[in-house]
């Protein structure tokens, strides 16, 4: 399920041959239940080496916790992180009649409510190439803003402009003013990928502190003898609690 997401593409064609052709950088939630945990090693073939082993059996010993008990073994398996990543992605774009995207926007000390409010007060005049703002809304991951007119006619006139010198407070500001274009996806195909680096462990018992037992497993796989590596990251979600690991894509 992919959630509703607003996005802004924007940036320079060096090539018409790549007009058509958009770069993705996969953002993986992966969920993770109690009792486990996602270790990643700085190199790949310690992963399978721990992947292939399957069952390990991790000692215990850490001061007062367990003190009724010189050690304590517990055992815990090994399996490979698969994910699915997108492999093909189509998007219908349309351009709107009545929509602007301003950017160049000032950062200034003001809330964004009052940011919009003096937009809005601008862009409604009509001396100043605008008319009745319909909608405004602020693009969070952008710092742009989509301004939304009333009638038809106003936002052509002001995207042929490509820039508008605007009054805020005590200032005058060169905004750039862009074509609004949004789109849907038409068609998304994934494939299934495997984490080359990453091994989920899993059957943990509840019998140490969440971080006594992080420690733990390090240590356990870090170790040459017992076929682990040098660890990169470790997550561990202790039982009856769930957690959410981020995969992004690696730059090796």
């Amino acid at each position: 399920a992919l959630p509703e997401k607003k996005m802004v593409f924007k940036g320079l064609v060096a090539n018409k041959d790549h007009m058509n052709k958009l770069m993705l950088t996969p953002l993986i939630r992966y969920p993770l239940l109690g009792g486990s945990a996602l270790i990643t090693f700085e190199k790949a073939e310690v992963a399978q080496r721990i992947i292939e082993v399957k069952e390990h059996v991790v000692e215990l010993s850490y001061g007062e916790e367990l003190e009724e008990l010189e050690q304590c073994r517990v055992r815990v398996q090994a399996a490979p992180v698969d994910v699915l990543l997108p492999s093909a992605l189509e998007i219908g774009v349309t351009r709107s009649s009545r929509s602007i995207l301003v950017s160049d926007l000032p950062n200034l000390a003001i809330p964004e409510e009052a940011l919009l409010d003096k937009l809005e007060l601008f862009f409604s005049k009509t001396k100043n190439g605008g008319g009745e703002v319909e909608s405004r809304e602020f693009l969070d991951d952008s710092g742009q803003v989509v301004l939304t007119f009333a009638e038809d006619g106003v936002a052509e006139p002001l995207i042929a402009r490509g820039h508008i010198q605007v009054l805020i407070g005590k200032g005058a500001y060169e905004l750039k003013i862009s074509p609004c274009v949004s789109g849907d996806i038409t068609n998304l195909q994934f494939q299934p990928s495997r984490c080359p680096r990453t091994v989920l462990l899993s059957g943990i018992p509840d019998v140490l502190g969440e971080e006594p037992m992080r420690d733990a497993l390090e240590i356990h796989f870090q170790k040459a003898s017992r076929g682990g590596g040098e660890v990169d990251a470790l997550a561990y979600v202790p039982a009856g609690r769930h957690g959410v690991a981020v995969f992004t894509e690696d730059a090796d």
